[in-house]
């Protein structure tokens, strides 16, 4: 099975409870063997408020795995102006609104001048599908460079980039994996073995590897891919919009000045909508030769959550606590005991990888912090990194019983 080993087994469906065992046979005569549900015993969730989710039985549990509720769940604000445009008016772009101006004109404030257009759609799987376009149209070239264990989408074009999604077997020919650990030699030998480069993609905290938080040789990575044509996008589908704790964006963490920006996942707080930025020069050479139309990207009802979102960001200073509580949660997970077998602790802000070394050792911590009422997942080519991604309000509060439970979880104490 391609992806993380921490999904439900449905051969295990009749050991559940009557309940949950109709649903997931329900689910899976109607829905297909292609989805996958999370955990050893699936989770049958039914409400969620800020950083908390409950169950069908009322069980709460700690959130420190959804990044796409990044406000936290159904946050007032954006719940308000979902509905109060939904019960206005929702089309499509091809008629001139306010809603889509002022949120771009407000999002691309944020962003390096260089990035003057916003081209929308509705996921990150789209917003990176339109930057491949983007890139292979402009500069005519058509190999693309992703890291190892990447994943950036579930389109054609997108899956094609993505090993951990499909495995390195669903990979493209014109696709070259690097090395997250070391891009600069990794980017230099794929150019030197004939790759034609129309785009270097990166996700910015290389979730997918591990939590990679410094890749090494990056700089020489995107110099090296501009050298020989190719454009350097930077994917913020995961840790875009303050996840980070430093600023919006994960490139400027990096120091980085990319030429397309992905976003999504939580650009919403759970209402799908996503985009692409670049500059202006790009869209018009881009639109010189296609036309763009999205049904669904850019529509007032995905404007408002988005606008929504970012205000609630701002005004409640989440950028700032993600940092603080970041912060506080590293520090705490860098010192727990020795004895307990953590090979390491990286992140930024309130994104965070714990490397356990071991797949089976990963998978029963993952299940054991389930158990504990806190929703956690694992992450790296071997699925040996506890991964953590929690709604940005997360609290301090939050962050010590995350690691109050994951020390006894480490221990295999409680089971």
């Amino acid at each position: 099975m391609a992806g993380p080993v921490t999904y439900f087994d449905p051969a295990n469906a009749p050991g559940l409870p009557a309940r949950e065992r109709d649903l997931v046979e329900r689910r899976g005569r109607a829905l297909g063997g292609a989805y996958r549900l999370l955990y050893e015993r699936p989770l049958h969730l039914v409400r969620g408020r800020g950083t908390r989710v409950w169950d069908a039985d009322g069980i709460e549990y700690l959130d420190a795995y959804n990044n796409v509720p990044a406000v936290g769940h159904a946050h007032p604000r954006v719940v308000a102006a979902i509905a109060e445009q939904a019960a206005t008016l929702n089309t499509h772009t091809r008629y001139l609104a306010e809603g889509v101006v002022d949120y771009a004109e407000d999002v691309l404030a944020t962003l390096p001048a260089h990035l003057g257009n916003a081209m929308f759609t509705c996921t990150g799987s789209e917003a990176n599908d339109l930057a491949l376009r983007i890139a292979k149209l402009t500069t005519g070239r058509d190999g693309v460079l992703a890291s190892r264990n990447a994943y950036h989408g579930v389109t054609t074009e997108t899956a094609a980039i993505s090993p951990s999604l499909g495995g390195v077997g669903s990979i493209a020919a014109w696709t070259r994996l690097v090395d997250p650990l070391d891009l600069g030699a990794s980017v230099r030998a794929a150019l030197a073995d004939g790759l034609r480069p129309a785009a270097l993609i990166l996700d910015t905290i290389l979730a997918s590897d591990g939590v990679i938080t410094d890749p090494a040789g990056l700089t020489d990575a995107a110099a090296d891919v501009r050298a020989a044509g190719g454009l350097l996008i930077a994917d913020e589908v995961q840790p875009g919009f303050g996840r980070l704790g430093t600023g919006l964006w994960g490139f400027e963490r990096l120091g980085l000045e990319p030429d397309l920006v992905t976003v999504g996942k939580p650009m919403g707080n759970g209402h799908p909508v996503a985009a692409v930025f670049a500059g202006p020069e790009l869209v018009e050479a881009f639109g010189a030769h296609a036309r763009y139309f999205n049904t669904f990207g850019g529509n007032p009802v995905s404007m408002a959550a988005a606008q929504a979102t970012l205000d609630v960001i701002r005004d409640e200073g989440l950028v700032e606590n993600a940092r603080l509580v970041g912060g506080r949660l590293l520090a705490a997970l860098r010192g727990l005991d020795a004895s307990l077998g953590v090979v390491d602790v990286r992140g930024a802000g309130l994104y965070v990888g714990v490397e356990l070394g071991s797949t089976d050792r990963t998978v029963a911590v993952v299940n054991r912090m389930r158990d504990r009422g806190v929703l956690l997942a694992a992450s790296g080519a071997d699925n040996t990194v506890l991964k953590i991604r929690p709604p940005l309000p997360f609290s301090t509060d939050d962050a010590d019983r995350l690691v109050t439970e994951l020390e006894a979880a480490l221990a295999g104490t409680g089971d």
